[in-house]
């Protein structure tokens, strides 16, 4: 049987087995990265070589590790079908090894409070200034602000219990996981920016509905218009542009610094694991630094060595001024 044919087939068995914006992403996936490689192979010709030869192809891309990881799970997850359907021989790939890991520096992008307020002065809209200070002060993925509902807003808290696609068609589902389903607290202050939304609607509408969208009213706000107004607001603030995940990222590294428990953290953001939150957020950066070195001269310097310290600068000083 062809490998087309075949994934053709792989294809009509993973939409009944996926949310639709996994699938979307599988599919996007497999035929920019599997299907051009493997396109024109029968699945009986295909040889340990031939898998490792597409490893080499995908290298030449650059990917991140992750990405890299996901593709080769998702051929094995393919020929595991193919396997049980077309008699493939699976141990062809299970004797392959995974992709060599490659060096990656981490850097997470965000603003710190400073900036995000130089940043939010400048949006000059009131649905898109208040869709990034949420964004902001309570840290949710952007496809999970676009899909709330004032039916989703309670009394200084808001649920989270569905998403919305930010690419394609643009439809509502459910979380990507099920700890992403929960219920986030509200500081005062934004809590009465999302009230006063309701107000806005009304005068533009003529009318309210729970039913609104919180940030858009009858429709949701478009990814594209979004990104129009934060690329607007950073130019007049002569700041640079972050995406819209890393003002996820800048709520809770703005939580970090002030002291927030990682796990409180971790629940807020509605990850699986504490680990993954650790391992995303606990990057280091200046202020880090700051307490790094601040705690290390506390412990290795005391009173007298401050004193001799000071006292051998103050040699030091003398001695270029004086000779």
């Amino acid at each position: 049987m062809s490998f087309l044919k075949a994934y053709e087939e792989f294809l009509e068995y993973a939409k009944k087995r996926h949310k639709k914006q996994s699938f979307d992403v599988l599919t996007y996936n497999f035929n920019a990265n599997i299907l051009t490689f493997f396109k024109d192979f029968n699945l009986e010709d295909i040889t340990f070589n031939n898998i490792v030869m597409w490893q080499d192809f995908i290298l030449e891309k650059n990917f991140c590790n992750n990405h890299n990881k996901n593709l080769f799970s998702m051929l094995k997850n393919f020929f595991h079908y193919c396997s049980l359907h077309f008699d493939f021989d699976y141990t062809i790939i299970e004797r392959v090894e995974e992709f060599p890991k490659r060096i990656e520096e981490k850097h997470i992008d965000f603003y710190n409070l400073n900036e995000f307020n130089l940043f939010i002065k400048n949006v000059d809209n009131i649905v898109y200034k208040q869709f990034f200070n949420f964004m902001f002060y309570a840290g949710t993925r952007p496809g999970e602000a676009m899909a709330l509902k004032f039916s989703d807003l309670g009394n200084f808290s808001i649920r989270i219990n569905k998403t919305i696609d930010e690419h394609g068609n643009r439809n509502i589902d459910v979380p990507k996981t099920q700890s992403s389903i929960r219920t986030i607290q509200l500081d005062k202050k934004l809590y009465y920016e999302l009230i006063s939304l309701k107000e806005y609607y009304f005068k533009l509408y003529g009318k309210f509905d729970l039913d609104y969208f919180i940030f858009g009213g009858t429709k949701p706000l478009a990814p594209t218009t979004i990104n129009r107004y934060k690329l607007k607001a950073c130019e007049k603030a002569n700041l640079r542009p972050i995406t819209l995940h890393q003002f996820r990222h800048s709520h809770a590294t703005l939580l970090l610094h002030n002291n927030i428990l990682i796990n409180e953290i971790s629940k807020r953001l509605g990850h699986a694991k504490v680990s993954t939150t650790f391992d995303i957020y606990t990057h280091t950066d200046l202020l880090h630094e700051k307490r790094v070195l601040k705690t290390l001269n506390s412990l290795r310097f005391n009173f007298f060595d401050v004193l001799t310290y000071n006292f051998k600068k103050l040699i030091s000083i003398l001695k270029h001024n004086v000779f």
